[in-house]
């Protein structure tokens, strides 16, 4: 049994010419009922006249060309008037005849090139058909005719408010995707940023260490385990931020592993930076983006420490609440290189736009005893 959702799966991988076929049919096969004879459009008051051979081909220009009403909608329009016209000089009047406001608004809908000069060839084409009905002494007041092309105008235009809109509406998507691709490249920037500068910047200080223990081998196989060591966690968040570029990554793998703080503050301490560490409170069960957040904060803070503040004792404090995550981290000494920062790169005016996006707080500054400082609150559950 074929669900309808697969229904409309296979119906919508069909070429269009076999999509528009159906009504193709149906409209034909409604032209040779016998009660529908003779009720379709009468415009020029011929009288009626019996089915005959040129009636067959009559309905079956007006009809059967609806099929190629998007693939050659010209050339649909083409067939469809001329099915039109020798329909209503014979006087069949057949049903055939509601098939010219779909063949009208097709090519102002899907028509791409010469779209004025079809307008003029079928306008042109108009007034020999009328010219027609005339010579052979049509009774229909003047007012009808002209009432009739304006109908047919409106039918044009309706194709072409149609197609406009189509455009726009494209024109929008493409905008909103070029948006959406300017942010995930921003957003992918500032996690490169993080995660290299942070990673680059204790392995550098590790290593200059490391030059000075050349006459403690034990203490150097120490530093250099240690340079090791971050240099593997690197390549790990490396290959995390890259899976993030997996459409099956899942959303939650967006948050980093119970225990990573902790793991980021011991690595900052094996680059010479004293760190103390609190964390109090319970986790909320849902924190959205704001654990991520988070771990940026304290990741970018004490990249900023061990740059400008190396050796100075910092403080990490991580609160938890059912609402949100408070995160405080500040640093010893002058900070005047770290008050600099924040305008002078991704760092941390790339952690505000991420406080601002989840609708939290973010600062940053000098302390008022001296030192540096950075505090954010985010608000769990935001999954921005």
């Amino acid at each position: 049994m074929i669900r309808p959702f697969g229904l409309r799966q296979v119906w919508g991988r069909l070429h269009v010419t076999a999509r528009d076929l159906p009504l193709a049919v149906l409209l034909c096969t409604l032209a040779f009922v016998p009660g529908m004879r003779g009720s379709g459009t009468d415009i020029g008051a011929v009288a009626e006249r019996p089915y005959d051979a040129p009636a067959v081909v009559a309905i079956g220009l007006q009809t059967l060309a609806l099929t190629l009403r998007r693939r050659w909608p010209a050339v649909c329009l083409t067939l469809v008037a001329a099915g039109f016209a020798l329909d209503q000089l014979r006087g069949y009047h057949t049903v055939a005849g509601t098939a010219l406001p779909l063949a009208l608004l097709s090519p102002g809908a899907h028509l791409e090139r010469y779209r004025r000069t079809t307008v003029a060839v079928l306008s042109v084409a108009y007034v020999l058909f009328v010219a027609e009905l005339v010579r052979r002494g049509t009774d229909e007041p003047p007012a009808e005719l002209v009432s009739f092309y304006v109908a047919l105008c409106l039918l044009w235009g309706g194709g072409a408010w149609l197609r406009s809109t189509r455009i726009t509406e494209a024109e929008r998507r493409h905008q909103v995707a070029e948006r959406t691709r300017a942010a995930e490249r921003a957003r992918i920037a500032r996690e490169l940023h993080d995660v290299v500068t942070h990673h680059v910047t204790a392995m550098v200080v590790q290593a200059e260490a490391a030059r000075y223990l050349t006459a403690a081998p034990e203490r150097l196989d120490e530093a250099l385990t240690a340079v090791t060591d971050t240099g593997r966690r690197a390549v790990a968040d490396l290959r995390h931020l890259l899976d993030l570029l997996n459409p099956d990554h899942g959303e939650g793998s967006r948050t980093p592993p119970v225990g990573r703080l902790l793991t980021l503050v011991e690595q900052t301490r094996r680059a010479g930076q004293p760190v103390e560490f609190t964390e109090e409170g319970t986790p909320a069960a849902s924190t959205g983006s704001a654990d991520l957040v988070a771990y940026r904060v304290v990741q970018e803070a004490l990249t900023n420490a061990l740059k400008y503040a190396h050796g100075q004792a910092t403080s990490v404090l991580v609160r938890h609440s059912e609402r949100d995550i408070t995160v405080e981290v500040g640093t010893d000494g002058p900070g005047t290189r770290a008050v600099a920062s924040p305008g002078g790169g991704r760092g941390l005016a790339g952690l505000r736009e991420r406080v601002d996006v989840l609708g939290g707080e973010f600062e940053a500054g000098p302390r008022p005893g001296g030192g540096f400082a950075v505090r954010a609150r985010l608000p769990t559950g935001s999954r921005a």
